[in-house]
């Protein structure tokens, strides 16, 4: 019997509709995505289905992710889905020279603070003028205390390991200017999660 190595996860099954419909308001008409910690693979798959117009670049640093993200293009072959990549966000360079906008889902929390500074210095060195870099996941937004399910999940990450934990946008956003990416909307998503928008000055 042939061994499954898909990963799957019961909230990227969730959030990935959602997501797509921001994405849509983000994404230019062609060009390559690059998507920074693509996990399982679900999202990517199911977002260059539904964008068949764009190439669509995943990347993780941990071996199963890629072995999954390539099990899920083996069951569902797409032709505008390039082979995964290991990338590291924290480590330099990355094996990209250029990127038309670049994802990260779920990723900033779950990480560490280092982590976050080298996607946005990544991001910053790919994306052209104009270019989009898009975070999803949970934030703590000022004036605005974090609901009970974050302040247990953030709790929970802090508990796994003391450099993860949910990170404070107007934080973010302060790392990111100075590199040329500019804030540029901040959209409300179910589950108490953000969609966070900069934009390559």
């Amino acid at each position: 019997m042939d061994t499954d190595y898909r990963l799957s996860s019961p909230a990227a099954l969730r959030n990935r509709e959602p997501i797509l419909d921001v994405l849509r308001t983000v994404l230019p008409e062609r060009g390559t995505v690059l998507e920074i910690a693509s996990g399982s693979g679900e999202h990517i798959t199911h977002f260059a289905a539904a964008v068949p117009s764009l190439i669509w670049q995943p990347s993780d640093p941990s071996l199963a992710a890629r072995t999954s993200i390539a099990a899920w293009l083996h069951d569902t072959p797409l032709a505008n889905v390039r082979a995964p990549l290991d990338i590291d966000a924290a480590a330099e360079p990355w094996p990209m020279v250029d990127a038309d906008a670049v994802l990260a889902i779920n990723m900033v929390h779950i990480s560490p603070w280092r982590a976050t500074l080298g996607l946005l210095g990544g991001a910053a060195r790919l994306l052209p003028a104009g270019g989009h870099l898009y975070l999803y996941g949970p934030f703590r937004c000022a004036d605005v205390p974090l609901v009970a399910s974050n302040a247990a999940f953030d709790a929970d990450l802090k508990a796994r390991d003391p450099s993860w934990g949910i990170r404070d946008l107007d934080t973010v956003a302060a790392a990111a200017t100075p590199l040329g990416l500019n804030l540029d909307r901040v959209i409300e998503m179910p589950a108490n999660n953000l969609s966070v928008v900069f934009v390559r000055g």
